[in-house]
């Protein structure tokens, strides 16, 4: 007999409180350092992690200078 999903309302609550909490994106450059080091250990996640993460806190910076 499967129990199934059991809903938790404090992991609701948790989840909507951090989906509207602004977190800021560390600088660019620390990004890329982090992607320079993942690419030296081939480490693919990590890399794909701080490529990621580094696109998008350079469209937030550009799109605050606008």
């Amino acid at each position: 007999m499967s129990a199934g999903y059991i809903r938790r309302p404090t992991e609701v609550a948790a989840i909507r409180a951090a989906a509207r909490s602004a977190r800021p994106l560390p600088p660019v450059d620390c990004l890329l350092e982090a992607l320079v080091i993942a690419r030296r250990f081939d480490d693919r996640e990590g890399a794909a992690l701080a490529a990621h993460r580094a696109v998008r806190a350079a469209a937030h910076t550009n799109t605050k200078e606008v």
